[in-house]
């Protein structure tokens, strides 16, 4: 068919060899001439299509010519499709690009396919669109290879790729989901500012060369599980709106891991990080169950509740809640609140399984972190405004068999596990308690309700110590008081009698730590032995206490007998007076420093000062005890 020159008007194909039209506006007879030269030279055959619109015949046919008759493979050598439009589907599977592979601007409007395809020199995909679904699983890229600012509307699939060279996908754009599962990359790869709309697969990958993640979107979930990344691996400015998953990772060189913004969980359990890391991340969950950290790591945290559960720290950790948003490069600000809740604290949910001696927690939230099964909690560092559990506030109302009344909580700090075994015990015990906040926490439905008093009470006795040896008196003083708490309810570990001698240290002191309980105690017992001594134990007069009598004989021998006198006791009426007040308390008061009242008292009034002078100085010294201890705190 001949050509007008209105048909050539704007055309921007390529020239066909020893022609001045491109491969659309040649003739028939020119067509076949070309197809049949491409053919004799094979897998040396040089295509120039630049600029070309090639519909599906076209394609077919260009395709037919540079397929290797014995292989059933496409084989050119270079290739140039700079700008080329593709208007069906494009059908490149196992195809050998022994030269240059330029596409760069190219309009794929169909599905494209280059599913093990070769190439062994560079390839050129910068810019290009593709709007169907593309597959690449499986190719070999040799040389160095560009995808820079491409765009794929549909699915993209890398899985199993191999990429020799320098690969680029700086700023791409993947509207559909794109898999990179199992792709090796041996250079150094750049994704920065690529963003993927749907979900992103580098499972199994290996990054060989630094990797470049910074200022990348995923609106969707992305999964590196399994992923190695041998060189640098660069996550600054990420964001992640799904999950972000990086299980069983590898980070070999790796010297920080964000600034990023994860919306929902940042999953690092099992994880290796070889060499000292600095993490900062902005989260709503951050999972480390199991990660291995080979040196000295620093997390700083946003929002992020972390999950540490049998995690191993060789050398010196930091979990730090940071106090302002977090900047990329130094300069720009992540725009966090739109993905993340307005509170920014960090939160510790368990240290479980985690030999903690090299752990430090500064300004954490740990109302909810459980601790037990935790290795060397003693050696524990806790630094800054760390948050513990409280109490219940307010009063309760208790109904339980024979025990029915109102009750109120002494203010301390506490750990989750206690709630979660006082939540099930009132549980089973039939305690009718209010739902938080005003009851204990109940564990949430995957976690189980927690450890026996026995076990906890070693967790407090642990962490007191901590507490102990960070000089923070307040801190080692509310432990204190949970570990005697545990150990009064634990009724496998300690014995009846002493649950006993436990249940009565709490009652008159609060365990030599509630101040106005042991005085109140002691002011009370002071009372009660003057009403005693005022009812019993004074005599009407204090007069003498002593009866002499005498026997004369005969030759003038006197003999003479004396007896104690038993003070008579005061009338009815007479009793309660103001004297008789004065002398009880005087009589009291210094039967609390175990000084004797004298003589002057009754039978009753001496067992009563007896039964005071052995009880009350116990009363006292508690007093004191808890004075001191209030104080200290």
């Amino acid at each position: 068919m001949s050509q007008t020159d209105s048909d050539l008007v704007g055309c921007r194909g390529s020239q066909l060899p020893g022609l001045n039209i491109c491969l659309v506006h040649a003739e028939a007879e020119d067509r076949t001439e070309y197809f049949r030269s491409l053919r004799a030279s094979g897998a040396r055959a040089k295509v120039d299509h630049r600029g070309t619109r090639l519909d599906a015949a076209l394609l077919a046919g260009l395709l037919g010519a540079l397929r290797n008759p014995d292989t059933e493979r496409i084989e050119v050598g270079r290739a140039w499709f700079d700008e080329a439009e593709f208007s069906s589907d494009a059908a490149f599977d196992g195809a050998t690009f022994s030269g240059e592979a330029r596409f760069t601007g190219a309009t794929f409007s169909g599905d494209t396919r280059f599913a093990g395809a070769t190439f062994s020199g560079s390839a050129g995909f910068t810019g290009a669109t593709f709007s169907g679904d593309t597959r690449f699983n499986g190719a070999t890229f040799s040389g160095d290879t560009r995808f820079d600012g491409a765009t794929f509307s549909g699915g993209a699939v890398f899985d199993g790729a191999t990429f020799s060279g320098r690969t680029g996908f700086v700023a791409a754009t993947f509207s559909g989901g794109a898999g990179f599962n199992e792709a090796t990359f041996s250079a150094d790869t750049w994704f920065a500012g690529a963003t993927f709309s749907g979900g992103a697969g580098f499972n199994g990958a290996t990054f060989s060369g630094d990797t470049r993640f910074d200022g990348a979107t995923f609106s969707g979930s992305a999964w590196f599980v399994g992923a190695t990344f041998s060189a640098d691996a660069e996550f600054a400015g990420a964001e992640f709106s799904g999950d972000a998953d990086f299980r069983r990772g590898t980070f070999t060189a790796a010297r920080s891991f964000g600034p990023l913004v994860c919306r929902h969980a940042l999953n690092l359990s099992e994880a290796v990080f070889e060499l000292p890391v600095t993490m900062e991340i902005a989260a709503r969950e951050v999972r480390c169950a199991g990660t291995r950290w080979e040196s000295r790591a620093t997390l700083r945290l946003r929002y992020a509740v972390v999950d540490l559960s049998d995690a191993v720290l060789s050398s010196p950790t930091a979990v730090t809640a940071h106090p302002v948003s977090f900047t990329a490069d130094g300069s720009e600000v992540l725009d966090e609140l739109p993905l993340l809740p307005l509170d920014p604290r960090a939160w510790v949910a368990s240290v479980q399984g985690v030999d903690v001696g090299h752990l430090v927690l500064t300004s954490t939230n740990l109302t909810e972190c459980r601790f037990t099964e935790a290795i060397h909690l003693d050696q524990l560092r806790l630094e800054g405004s760390c948050t513990f559990a409280r109490t219940p506030t307010g009063y309760h109302w208790r109904r339980h068999l024979y025990k029915v009344g109102l009750y109120r909580w002494s203010r301390r700090r506490t750990l989750a596990e206690e709630h979660h075994w006082r939540a099930q015990r009132a549980e089973e015990t039939g305690i009718k308690n209010p739902n938080p906040p005003r009851g204990w926490q109940t564990p949430d439905t995957a976690v189980s309700a927690g450890p026996e008093p026995a076990s906890l009470a070693a967790t407090y006795r642990q962490l007191r110590k901590a507490f102990e040896d960070g000089k923070d008196e307040p801190g080692a003083a509310d432990f204190y008081y949970g570990e005697m708490e545990m150990r009064r309810h634990d009724r496998t570990g300690t014995s009846r009698a002493e649950r006993g001698l436990l249940w009565a240290y709490w009652l008159l002191s609060g365990y030599s730590l509630r101040a106005l309980r042991a005085v109140g105690w002691l002011a009370a017992a002071i009372v009660l032995t003057v009403i005693l001594l005022m009812e019993f134990g004074l005599p009407l007069d204090p007069g003498p206490t002593e009866k002499s009598q005498g026997t004369v004989t005969a030759g003038q021998v006197v003999s003479w007998n004396t007896t104690p006198q038993e003070p008579g006791g005061a009338a009815p009426g007479e009793r309660f007076t103001v004297p008789r007040l004065e002398w009880g308390t005087r009589t009291a008061l210094n039967s609390v420093v175990f000084r004797s009242a004298g003589q002057g008292l009754t039978t009753s009034g001496t067992y009563i000062e007896m039964v005071s002078r052995f009880v009350e100085p116990i009363l006292l010294v508690l007093a004191l005890l808890a004075v001191r201890n209030r104080v200290k705190r």
